[in-house]
């Protein structure tokens, strides 16, 4: 009996001393952190619903704890930056201390079941300076990929027009137009919209960006070993996602056997001069295995946060039916019909231009931010930030901050035109990020915002083919996206 009694006590201290130990640290690391709220044992704020997801309770937890503040995914400290102010002290004055990336377990376990080399810290200044160059090179900001994007929405335009005024979800549409464009920089082609290959790359990379998104995202993040272990999306999504690796592998062979190196065709083509040439350098940092991953991070940031972004823009146009008649009002008199609008006719339609980026401040709510990590020990704002610590500086606090917004709670394309009904920008408008992590892609991005909408609105008057009582807009939306279905639309051919 004291045996049995003794072996009882021996296992419970086994599990009450790590219990205890796991505490301990908690508790100390916490003394040591800006306040916030109080973590559950190994949990942490996780399935707190009065702390995530953060743009919904950002604002209490600023009023209580200040605009820096801690949160915890599991036994992990995340500190939060809320406010025009803090978060522009963070990206731009401090920008090489809050530059780093911490481990993301999502994309690292993707990357990793797929044998893809993905770049990592020591890598980013190389990739991102190789990403610029070569976007640059194949027009990025210029003519020539203005009118790229331009033909590629004359094809959407074609697409949508099949429909006839039916009712139909724009979501394939979109991405696959969107993607086409990223298609014919990487690929030096596009593809038509019902490729079955085309269309199932579309479908896991629409699938891919709505689980980095989602809660199911957060608990991976925060306990990647046990929920490898568990049944769930991030199973059927890291295969999926093998299948589109497995045909980018496919096309950076065919090009190997193609290459030209004084004529590259396209973004894969260039990344393989580099690589021979680098091959044989002490600087060489770029390996063969990195560009797959390298083609899949384009694919992932260059089409699904535009494709969103246009997605939300033709809802909020279908709910706010005078803004929509007002933009197309003023495409009617600067452009007509007779012609495709073009980027040198963006400051001739100063309110269809305000209107997307109110589209992108307004919409930035329903999205967390992709983490930053501290490259070493910091003092801010009053509080001493250790090294390696993970950092989200929320945008979404800064389009909502009411020092820096007239209305922030509204749309309000009217937040940037001056008292002239000019164009004006806003410093406070940060959709992509700020700092040496800004978004390498936001020329191309403003581009393709600019162009895909103008073309969009000039053709089609777009309704919700359901009427929606919902008054408020952001509520509205976040029902549709949180039952991961887009509203069915009605694209009514416009005659001018």
């Amino acid at each position: 009996m004291e045996l049995v009694t003794g072996a009882g006590l021996l296992l419970l201290l086994c599990v009450l001393l790590p219990l205890c130990f796991i505490s301990f640290q908690v508790y100390k690391k916490q003394s040591q952190l800006p306040p916030g709220p109080t973590p559950w044992l190994f949990l942490g704020n996780a399935l707190q619903k009065d702390v995530l997801p953060l743009h919904s309770s950002y604002k209490k937890l600023m009023k209580k704890y200040g605009p820096v503040f801690t949160i915890w995914r599991g036994p992990k400290p995340v500190i939060v930056l809320c406010s025009y102010d803090v978060v522009k002290d963070a990206l731009v004055d401090h920008s090489e201390e809050f530059g780093g990336r911490p481990p993301i377990p999502v994309t690292d376990q993707i990357f990793k079941r797929s044998e893809v080399s993905k770049t990592k810290d020591v890598k980013w200044k190389e990739h991102r300076r190789f990403i610029l160059t070569t976007l640059r090179d194949f027009g990025m900001g210029k003519k020539t990929m203005s009118e790229r994007v331009q033909a590629e929405a004359v094809c959407l335009v074609e697409e949508i027009s099949a429909k006839q005024g039916k009712a139909f979800n724009p979501t394939r549409s979109i991405f696959a137009a969107v993607s086409n464009v990223i298609c014919s920089v990487v690929f030096g082609t596009r593809f038509d919209y019902r490729d079955p290959v085309f269309q199932e790359h579309v479908h896991i990379i629409d699938n891919f960006m709505n689980f980095f998104h989602s809660p199911f995202a957060v608990m991976y993040n925060s306990f990647p070993k046990i929920m490898d272990l568990l049944p769930g999306p991030h199973k059927n999504l890291a295969l999926d996602c093998e299948k589109i690796f497995a045909s980018f592998r496919e096309r950076v062979e065919a090009h190997k056997q193609t290459l030209d190196p004084q004529n590259p065709r396209d973004y894969i083509d260039c990344f393989l001069i580099k690589v021979e040439k680098e091959q044989h350098s002490a600087e060489n940092v770029l390996k063969p295995e990195d560009i797959v991953g390298s083609v899949f991070s384009l694919f992932t940031a260059g089409t699904g946060t535009t494709s969103k972004a246009l997605l939300y823009s033709l809802f909020l146009m279908a709910k706010l039916p005078h803004i929509q008649a007002k933009v197309q009002e003023e495409i009617d008199e600067v452009v007509g019909a007779n012609r495709t609008p073009g980027m040198e006719d963006r400051l001739r339609l100063p309110f269809t231009n305000a209107v997307i980026h109110e589209v992108q401040r307004y919409e930035n709510q329903t999205l967390e931010n992709i983490p930053r990590a501290m490259t070493c020990h910091t003092a801010f704002r009053g509080f001493t930030i250790p090294q390696s610590t993970m950092v989200i500086p929320l945008i979404a606090s800064v389009h909502f901050d009411p020092l820096q917004w007239e209305t922030p709670e509204e749309f309000n394309p009217g937040h940037f035109l001056d008292e002239k009904g000019e164009f004006r920008k806003r410093d406070a408008f940060m959709p992509f990020s700020a700092g040496k992590r800004a978004c390498p892609g936001e020329a191309l991005a403003r581009m393709e915002l600019f162009l895909f909408f103008s073309v969009l609105l000039q053709n089609f008057t777009f309704r919700l083919a359901t009427e929606d009582p919902e008054k408020d807009i952001l509520s509205s939306y976040m029902k549709y996206k949180g039952g991961g279905v887009y509203p069915q639309m009605h694209a009514i051919k416009r005659s001018i």
